[in-house]
């Protein structure tokens, strides 16, 4: 009884651990077009940003692999959370990063709305 408490409780663990990476999507930024509505980790060079500080919502845009307005993937950081992370249009700009979260598009090219800066991570 014993051994197959221990065999049970070892799998579980092995689960656990296990299933969230499995379900974690890694995508490229060339790759997010193709997946919009789904949450997934979008990796690639940051080669332009703006702040857009007379606009409604005050958003930071950091675009990835292609300058504004040819850009692949753009990740945006609204104006009431961009405080959290800083000058993120200096600090990312020029690294190669990953964005984690929702994909949706606007105007054709996806994106992520970033919440908080555990989102980001620099490669």
């Amino acid at each position: 009884m014993l051994r197959r408490i221990t065999a049970l409780t070892i799998l579980a663990v092995f689960l656990l651990a296990f299933v969230p990476a499995v379900g974690q999507t890694t995508l490229t930024a060339t790759q997010a077009k193709d997946h919009i509505g789904e949450q997934a980790t979008v990796c690639g060079k940051v080669v332009s940003t703006g702040f857009a500080e007379s606009s409604r919502g005050k958003p930071t845009f950091l675009n990835f692999d292609k300058p504004y307005p040819d850009q692949i993937f753009t990740l945006v950081i609204w104006g009431s959370d961009r405080s959290k992370f800083g000058d993120p249009e200096t600090k990312y700009r020029g690294k190669r990063v990953c964005m984690t979260g929702k994909i949706s598009a606007f105007k054709g090219v996806p994106e992520v709305v970033a919440n908080e800066p555990a989102q980001i991570k620099l490669q």
